[in-house]
């Protein structure tokens, strides 16, 4: 098995293993060892000292370190660039096949979610300046759906024994009944807190196990939220959108502040990586290293 000092030297018998065996161009050398090179970058931060310990796991993070460094074709020609390296060294004996790990499952995206600028999203949010409780109520509810990633359909159902104010976490069942704990940053918790002190008491007409109530006193029809959204676009001088592009935005402001693709992944209820990858070919320049510190809400 390989010693640290042989993750440079295998690469470098790859490499000659082109030009001489395959007789390769010098460009496609160029590019493998600028691929590999990557890869090597990317294992430094994880500190792997040895190619058996690149498992499929880890390398499900291998796209969102290379949509930092290129375009999404790019990233896919260096997991093409890795996948050719590893068989090679499975050919050697480096690896077994089991050791394998698969890199084919990431694809550029052929359309990207819709997305705002998190300065957009500020405007957007800052066109609703509560006055009244209903008002107050709107602010609560798109701060749930961008200030913890809900699907719309999520924020009117929770109940509000699912929002705890105290710890600042809501618990929401999403599609096929599965659960998932999310934190609130705290410029959401503070709107979500001033809604149930001072709004949801006026706006609930009898008892009701609903976190967000409708100026009827009954739960809020997701319609509603559509219509909010519009108007509030509109006003802020955006193109008209929906709700989900705020679940979209908070997506994508994650990964741009550098927040793990299977956190996002989790946040976002996602059964499978590939669904959450989509975003992995937006704009990833801005830095930050924690959840809070990566979401303008938690700021």
């Amino acid at each position: 098995m390989e010693t640290k000092g042989t993750l440079d030297s295998l690469v470098a018998e790859f490499l000659d293993s082109l030009r001489v065996d395959r007789a390769a161009s010098a460009h496609t050398v160029d590019a493998y060892s600028r691929d590999l090179a990557q890869v090597m970058e990317f294992m430094a931060t994880r500190n792997l000292t040895q190619w058996t310990e690149l498992t499929g796991e880890i390398m499900l993070d291998l796209p969102v370190f290379f949509a930092k460094r290129g375009s999404p074709r790019s990233a896919q020609r260096r997991l093409s660039s890795l996948r050719t390296f590893l068989k090679h060294l499975a050919r050697r004996g480096f690896l077994i096949p089991e050791q394998l790990p698969e890199t084919g499952g990431f694809r550029p995206a052929k359309r990207l979610p819709k997305a705002l600028p998190a300065d957009d999203t500020a405007n957007l949010l800052g066109a609703l300046e509560p006055s009244n409780p209903s008002e107050l109520r709107d602010r609560a509810l798109l701060e749930l759906v961008y200030g913890c990633g809900l699907r719309v359909s999520e924020a009117v159902g929770l109940a509000t024994g699912q929002v705890d104010l105290i710890e600042g976490t809501v618990t929401v069942i999403g599609k096929r009944e599965k659960t998932r704990s999310l934190p609130v940053p705290d410029g959401t918790l503070q709107w979500l807190r001033r809604y149930a002190e001072e709004s949801r008491p006026s706006l609930v007409k009898s008892p009701r196990s609903e976190f967000v109530i409708s100026d009827n006193g009954k739960a809020l029809h997701r319609s509603t939220a559509y219509r909010l959204v519009a108007t509030l676009s509109r006003r802020a001088g955006l193109k008209q959108i929906g709700p989900h592009v705020l679940r979209h935005s908070y997506a994508v402001h994650l990964l741009q502040g550098g927040a793990d693709l299977r956190a996002v992944q989790e946040l976002l209820g996602h059964e499978s990586i590939a669904t959450t990858q989509v975003y992995t070919g937006l704009d990833m320049d801005e830095v930050a290293k924690r959840y809070r510190s990566a979401h303008p809400r938690g700021r």
